[in-house]
């Protein structure tokens, strides 16, 4: 057990589950959709859905999607820095089988009309677990540098996207594979030791078969 166990996140309180992961859930999905969205549709499910509301869940999502750090003095006022900010916001409740009790689906839309729909799970101690995306199967943190590859199931995928990387000197730490169905739409989940440059994400956008690459990191904080 190390002291940030022990002590918890920095963080607007009163809970580093229900807060402090609750912001940062909101800000790895802003990242993911590439903006600040237009709208977002929050469902809440579990613990989240039961004491959220009374813990500031609404609130932190709400300033994770403004792109507000977990300890940042502007979380309260969420919801009015929304409207400021022309960010439409929708509440709601969710069950979701087997889902971890401090769930969220973010349902979100860009200014231009680009959609994405993002699960993830507060872990406690201000550590998340984002699990799909556009109700496509993924296990990543947000903690290191990481692709997000979505591409046709099909032989040679893997091979020419690793091929990139170690042409590019990036270092894999973790690689996972998921897809809908065999032939259907597949995702590959890399993180990296490092930041991965934009010619290199470029790069991989030009292959193939690939349907899209987003890469997220939160290395700032």
């Amino acid at each position: 057990m190390t002291i940030f166990d022990i002590m918890g996140p920095v963080m607007i309180g009163p809970s580093s589950s229900h807060t402090a992961g609750a912001a940062r859930l909101g800000r790895v999905a802003r990242r993911l959709l590439g903006c600040q969205p237009a709208r977002a549709r929050i469902l809440l499910h579990g613990s989240f859905a039961a004491t959220g509301v009374g813990h500031g869940t609404d609130k932190a999502l709400i300033a994770g999607l403004l792109d507000f750090r977990p300890d940042d003095g502007r979380l309260p006022n969420a919801f009015s820095l929304a409207r400021e900010a022309g960010m439409a916001v929708e509440l709601g409740k969710v069950n979701l089988q087997g889902a971890h009790p401090n769930t969220v689906l973010l349902e979100l839309t860009a200014p231009d009309g680009r959609t994405l729909t993002v699960r993830g799970a507060s872990l406690g101690g201000g550590r998340v677990r984002i699990e799909a995306i556009d109700g496509l199967e993924c296990t990543f943190s947000g903690d290191l540098p990481t692709l997000i590859i979505r591409n046709e199931d099909r032989p040679g995928q893997v091979h020419e996207v690793t091929a990139v990387l170690s042409r590019q000197a990036v270092n894999i730490a973790t690689m996972q594979l998921y897809r809908d169905m065999r032939g259907g739409l597949a995702v590959m989940v890399i993180e990296s030791d490092q930041a991965i440059g934009d010619a290199v994400v470029e790069e991989l956008r030009a292959l193939d078969g690939i349907v899209r690459v987003t890469y997220l990191t939160m290395t700032e904080e």
